[in-house]
């Protein structure tokens, strides 16, 4: 009897999230689409590449929305069974709400891990190919940033030439040893720029103990500058983004070629920020059963599923303001990124602890 309950419990409740990640699939497809024409309008790709780089983009977006979808699958699923009177049915057979509780909490939890060794090496796959894809048609291609063991490598073009930048990582918005040449448009060498240290915080380099050599028509001049100032359509913002696109690197990248990462110039605060958020999935996952559960297992009564849909709507806004809320304060060194990705698991699983044990006495 006992597994045929459980077995009932688990068929509707992936039966429902197979319907809530369906649903949440075709419409990521239906608003990323538009996007997708729009980049390639004025490209010669073939009609059918916004749709199929749509298909192969949002997978990878629908496991980062994987706590919400889990959410609205547990709250749902509850409802129903509430709804329908089988609950009430449970509760006789002698299961507690602490029981259908932890069935969908630990089937939560062994999906996140599920998704994370099998569909998410999958997911950074398609991931890759949607960015080299995007890239080969982007008009800024060439425009390039590139950091490895060597340090910063930057080309750049500007209006009346070109420009490549070699530097070494200072930390932070910091760079230093800077050579700048400046090509024309004809790739002559026109100017070098030699400077110690520059502050690259915004698009407008503070360039430090400079030596500029000029060369005109094989005539070569020196200026020394105690600072100056270049324009450029890079700052330390726009340049860490480049090295910060986590989802072409699965999970299990991450824990078998961390070190090869790291030798390739990956910035390693933010790889350890990617494996916790990762490394965090599963348990989110369950935290987010818990807060549902909490919210339909209060009562046995029919309840109105509009007004407990507007509920689970704020919620899910609230604790996606709370992620982000806990992202802006890692990014701003206030905490460490690793705490801001638990944070949140955090401070839902000490409110859902209580209420869990509320919810248990009824």
């Amino acid at each position: 009897m006992n597994n045929i309950i459980i077995n009932y419990l688990l068929k509707g409740y992936i039966k429902t999230f197979f319907k809530i990640f369906l649903l949440f699939y075709c419409f990521g497809i239906i608003l990323n689409l538009f996007e997708e024409i729009e980049f390639f309008k004025d490209t010669d790709a073939s009609i059918f590449t916004p749709l199929i780089l749509t298909s192969l983009y949002i997978p990878g977006l629908i496991i980062q929305l994987l706590p919400f979808i889990i959410f609205i699958t547990c709250l749902k699923h509850i409802v129903d069974i509430r709804n329908n009177k089988d609950l009430l049915v449970l509760k006789i057979l002698g299961y507690s709400n602490f029981k259908i509780f932890i069935t969908f909490a630990m089937t939560s939890f062994f999906l996140g891990w599920m998704i994370l060794f099998f569909l998410n090496p999958i997911t950074s796959i398609m991931s890759k190919y949607y960015e080299k894809t995007k890239g080969d048609y982007s008009k800024d291609v060439e425009h390039l940033a590139t950091f490895n063991k060597n340090g910063l490598w930057i080309k750049e073009n500007l209006s009346d030439g070109q420009r490549i930048v070699s530097a070494s990582n200072d930390g932070e918005d910091k760079l230093k040893n800077l050579i700048i040449f400046n090509f024309d448009k004809n790739y002559n060498l026109t100017e070098k720029i030699f400077s110690k240290s520059a502050n690259i915080k915004e698009k407008k380099w503070i360039l430090k103990d400079v030596s500029i050599l000029k060369l005109d028509y094989g005539i070569s001049s020196e200026v020394k500058l105690d600072k100056t100032i270049i324009t450029s359509i890079y700052d330390y913002e726009k340049i860490t983004s480049l090295f910060k696109n986590f989802d072409t690197l699965s999970f299990l990248d991450l824990i078998l070629n961390y070190n090869e990462f790291i030798k390739k110039g990956y910035n390693s605060i933010f790889l350890d920020y990617s494996l916790h958020s990762m490394l965090s999935l599963p348990f989110f996952l369950f935290m987010m059963t818990a807060l549902a559960s909490i919210m339909s297992l209060y009562t046995l009564k029919k309840t109105n599923n509009v007004k407990l849909i507007i509920i689970g709507i704020i919620c899910c806004v609230v604790i996606f303001y709370l992620k982000d809320l806990s992202l802006a304060l890692g990014k701003t060194n206030r905490i460490s990124l690793i705490t801001a990705t638990w944070m949140p698991i955090i401070i839902i699983g000490i409110f859902s602890s209580i209420g869990l044990l509320q919810i248990n006495e009824k």
